[in-house]
């Protein structure tokens, strides 16, 4: 495939003002952000929100106030949104749901399995969860975005997919290099590339490098005919001991790369094709 699909994770639940001063946090930061970022050429945003304290937070409202504020200040941006399920461990299953229920985004995230979290805590998505959740989007005509951390969680998705919690084609993200979860290596992600055409043919896939696997990953993705994800939610860096000045930055490295790989970078309509999403 010629096009090449880059997604922009533009805040996360973990980094602040502390790591990185250009983290943006607010409602205000987060659109223009995003706007920024699709100029640049992403045509998917991942959605985080953070509370006044600047940590994470499901609040419906804040992606209310975050997805009107984009679309009435700028209008002409068509850039796919796509929000978490996962912005706060201490959320409800109500709560991890309530933002797509009312604003029905055209993606969501759809964790596939729990985990150890950073060696302190529990990232749980429970079966009767993912049920529930694989079966609310459906019906509100959400398209998951799967994110595996493990080849696990590959294997739960096929599963799911079996049952009809999911609906084929199926879209992965390859989560690399997070603490507890596979490492970010040209190995593994052959490994998990291999184990979803094997389990789960026909996928789309994405993939996203934490810390020192951030570079790796995106040439690796580029070069396996995957997507791409970057952003501050998974680095703050944008090298070895330089802070990222904005998002856009990460954006303009990734479109340089896929461009001089000889690949075109997606538009958000061809990135609707490509994941059969309906505008």
């Amino acid at each position: 495939m010629d096009k090449t699909i880059i997604t922009v994770a533009t805040t996360g639940a973990w980094p602040t003002k502390a790591n990185n001063p250009n983290v943006p946090m607010t409602p205000e930061e987060i659109a223009e952000d995003v706007y920024a970022c699709w100029k640049a050429g992403a045509a998917v945003a991942h959605l985080h929100m953070r509370d006044d304290e600047g940590k994470g937070t499901m609040d419906k409202n804040r992606f209310a106030k975050t997805v009107e504020l984009l679309r009435t200040n700028h209008p002409d941006c068509d850039i796919i949104l796509n929000m978490t399920t996962s912005g706060d461990l201490n959320a409800t299953d109500e709560t991890r749901q309530a933002h797509l229920k009312e604003l029905r985004p055209e993606m969501g995230s759809y964790d596939c399995g729990s985990m150890n979290w950073l060696h302190t805590s529990l990232f749980l998505n429970p079966p009767a969860f993912l049920e529930e959740l694989g079966q609310n989007m459906q019906a509100w005509g959400v398209k998951p975005e799967i994110e595996a951390f493990d080849p696990g969680m590959i294997a739960n998705a096929q599963y799911y997919l079996k049952k009809g919690v999911l609906k084929a084609p199926l879209h992965f993200q390859f989560c690399m290099g997070c603490a507890n979860g596979i490492p970010g290596t040209m190995k593994n992600l052959v490994f998990m590339k291999e184990t979803m055409e094997s389990l789960c043919p026909g996928s789309t896939w994405s993939c996203f490098g934490v810390g020192h696997s951030a570079m790796t990953m995106l040439y690796g993705a580029v070069a396996l005919g995957g997507h791409i994800r970057v952003g501050m939610e998974d680095n703050v860096m944008y090298a070895k001991g330089q802070l990222a000045e904005s998002n856009v930055q990460f954006v303009e490295r990734a479109r340089r790369v896929i461009e001089e790989f000889g690949k075109q970078v997606a538009t958000p309509d061809e990135a609707r094709e490509i994941l059969s999403l309906k505008k």
